[in-house]
């Protein structure tokens, strides 16, 4: 569930950083219009926002294209999207859909969001502790200098706290099980599935 404050933000655009090219949408707050909150997407979600904010559909419907038309054919619709939280460099999204049920809260990525929000019209809000902890202030005509410095300093902040969880894990004590030590733990099977990446954001 969403708790905290909430504030409303319009999608500026999309953006593309110079040094590692890689996509990101730009969320400005209403009531601070110069607080813009950087928020970097894959390639796929970022070519969907843009179709998206084109206003012309593809030729055959991309996955929100068909999140959208799913949404109107269970008589539903989305009330807002939620940025909720930003936990070890990935920021936490929720989709506040109301359908015949009732209103629901549902987890998303911002990305997958934005790109259905851009398609029905829904309304996009960030927690007002996410904008404090990753928003930056730009300039009263922002320019792509200024945007890049936005995302630069957005970028460290992220490096940060890849170096706050690494440091957190190396001085958390290892729990071995009772009665186990090193030597008694079997070798890993060459066979077992290697550890999956999480989702991105």
């Amino acid at each position: 569930m969403t708790d905290g404050v909430m504030k409303r933000v319009d999608l500026v655009g999309l953006h593309v950083e110079a040094m590692s090219g890689t996509p990101l949408v730009i969320l400005r707050e209403q009531e601070a219009p110069h607080r813009v909150l950087p928020i970097f997407i894959g390639g796929a979600e970022a070519t969907s926002i843009g179709i998206g904010l084109s206003g012309h559909p593809p030729p055959r419907p991309l996955s929100h294209d068909l999140m959208a038309a799913l949404v109107e054919a269970l008589h539903a619709r989305v009330d807002a999207v939620h940025v909720t939280g930003l936990r070890e460099g990935a920021f936490l999204a929720e989709l506040a859909v109301t359908g015949p049920d009732g209103p629901r809260r549902l987890d998303a990525r911002p990305s997958d969001g934005v790109a259905l929000a851009v398609r029905v019209g829904a309304p996009l809000y960030a927690s007002a502790d996410v904008l404090d902890e990753a928003g930056s202030v730009l300039p009263d005509r922002p320019d792509e200098e200024a945007i890049e410095r936005a995302v630069a300093e957005f970028r460290g902040h992220l490096e940060r706290l890849d170096a706050e969880t690494l440091s957190a894990a190396l001085e958390e004590p290892e729990h071995p099980e009772p009665g186990s030590t090193p030597e008694q733990e079997p070798p890993s099977d060459p066979d077992d599935d290697p550890p999956r990446e999480g989702p991105s954001s």
